[in-house]
Order: structure tokens, then C-alpha cells, then sequence
């Protein structure tokens, strides 16, 4: 399944030379509404990048700074969450391998930070756009997390772990 890039802004490889190609990109309205909703997130409200673009031998290396303002949902109550991301960017495109749908592709660490691209294009939008996924706090926590946690009865950590039931313990023996 291909999906379409709601935030895209494409660099054809004609236009990358010997020096590096600088780049500002910032999402219109739309876009980040459309991202929003990709990312499952009550809003985005920024996303915007500057970004150095060059060429490293047949790979394309892409560098520089990604900064988003966000609003996600507390894990514990679904509150809105605003958080501010300001994350460095470094990607590295190279070429998309061609290969059988029910073959294995082996990864190696140098390639976790690669994206590929078709021989014509890089997206540089949609490398923002996962930049930011990746940054996103995967559980975020809004003010009144932890009492809405003690109202439920969830212990917190001091008291979950041996040294709470030995706190606890403790309490009990002094009462009697």
C-alpha cells in the first residue's frame, strides 16, 4: 500500500550538485491537519525544517534541524498535552533496492537512519514529517496524571516496588 505524503516537498537529485543545497520547509494548515490525523494527535501546529541537502557519493545526505509544537493526549486521562520539539535531522537517501514482494530485507545499524527515494526525487517534507513521529513522546503525561492515578488506587513506583511493601509493612506493625 503506497500512502501519499500529506506534507511533501519533493528535490529532484538533477538539482544536487558538487555543494549543498539549502532548504526552509514549513507545513501549511492543511498539512498539518492532514498529519495530525495520520499520527493519531489532537493537533500539530507547527512543523517546519531547515535542512542542508548534499550529495555523499550515491546516497544523498540530508542535515540540519526539525521544529514542531504538538499536541498530543495524556496517557492516563486523554488531556491535551502541548509539547515543543526541536530535534537535529540527520538522513541519509539512498536508492530503493529492488526486490521480490516475499523476500527479506536485511538492515544494517547504518541503514536505520536512511530513507529511500525513487532515482528522481527525494521528499523532504515526508523526512520531516517521520522526524517528528519519531520524536513524539510515546507516553506523554498532562498535570493531573498522577492524582487521577491516586484516585484509581495505581501505586506509584515508591510504593509498587519491595521497598513500598516493606514501607507498608512497616505502617501495619506500628499501628497495632
Amino acid at each position: 500500500m503506497v500512502i501519499e505524503p500529506e506534507f511533501s516537498r519533493l528535490i529532484p537529485l538533477s538539482e544536487i550538485g558538487v555543494g549543498a543545497v539549502e532548504r526552509q520547509i514549513r507545513a501549511n494548515t492543511e498539512e498539518l491537519a492532514a498529519l495530525a490525523k495520520r499520527f493519531e494527535l489532537p493537533s500539530i501546529e507547527k512543523l517546519e525544517a531547515k535542512l542542508a541537502v548534499r550529495r555523499d557519493g550515491e546516497a544523498i545526505l540530508v542535515e540540519g534541524g526539525m521544529a514542531a509544537s504538538v499536541t498530543q493526549s495524556c496517557v492516563i486521562t486523554g488531556d491535551p498535552v502541548a509539547a515543543g520539539i526541536d530535534e537535529p535531522m540527520l538522513i541519509r537517501f539512498v536508492r530503493e533496492p529492488e526486490y521480490a514482494p516475499d523476500s527479506e530485507i536485511e538492515l544494517e545499524t547504518e541503514d536505520c537512519d536512511s530513507m529511500f527515494h525513487d532515482g528522481k526525487t527525494i521528499d523532504l517534507g515526508e523526512a520531516a514529517a517521520q522526524s517528528l513521529l519519531l520524536a513524539l513522546n510515546p507516553f506523554p503525561r498532562g498535570p493531573n496524571a498522577e492524582t487521577f492515578m491516586k484516585e484509581a488506587g495505581v501505586k506509584d513506583e515508591s510504593e509498587a516496588g519491595p521497598f513500598g511493601a516493606l514501607a507498608a509493612l512497616k505502617d501495619k506493625l506500628g499501628k497495632s
